[in-house]
């Protein structure tokens, strides 16, 4: 664990390392957890086709050997934007904050997953999964920081912000 950090609203208890389990069965494996989190990966709400092919086309496999970093940020919006539209929350999150333009700005160098829980009546709305070499770490915060200036987080009411290190990896 390299960071952890409540950003918003409510903590989650300090943890001292991380099992990421792809599985939803194996969850059950790990009775002692302090807490589980679980989302499921689902289709891309916001994005127009162009959008989701110049992704698909620019991002970078999860597990890649040099990417010894990762962050996991568990994010829940707010009941106001969860009353908004889907159109209108495209309007917000893309047209007004681009935030897939901006994620873009970072690829290939950050693989990202995003993992939906609000349909699953999980405590998060979104976990959001990134993984990224060191030499990257620098480009992953301006990342987030510009994501964070956006009108779109201005509807976050709960973030968890999570840095992890690859267990046996080196700076190298």
């Amino acid at each position: 664990m390299e960071r952890f950090n409540t950003v918003t609203g409510p903590e989650l208890p300090r943890v001292d390392h991380l099992a990421v389990v792809d599985n939803p069965a194996a969850t059950d494996a790990f009775p002692s957890a302090t807490w589980v989190l679980r989302g499921v990966v689902s289709y891309e709400r916001y994005v127009r086709r162009e959008e989701h092919d110049e992704l698909a086309r620019r991002s970078p496999p999860l597990g890649r050997p040099e990417a010894t970093r990762a962050a996991l940020i568990p994010v829940s919006k707010t009941s106001a934007w969860w009353s908004l539209s889907q159109d209108e929350r495209r309007d917000i999150l893309e047209e007004r904050s681009r935030h897939n333009a901006i994620g873009l700005d970072y690829l290939p160098a950050v693989a990202r997953r995003l993992h939906h829980g609000h349909d699953q009546g999980e405590p998060f709305d979104f976990l959001t999964w990134f993984e990224y070499a060191p030499a990257d770490s620098d480009a992953f915060e301006e990342l987030v920081r510009r994501l964070r200036e956006t009108e779109e987080w201005t509807y976050v009411e709960r973030e968890i912000d999570i840095r992890l290190v690859r267990a046996g990896a080196s700076d190298g």
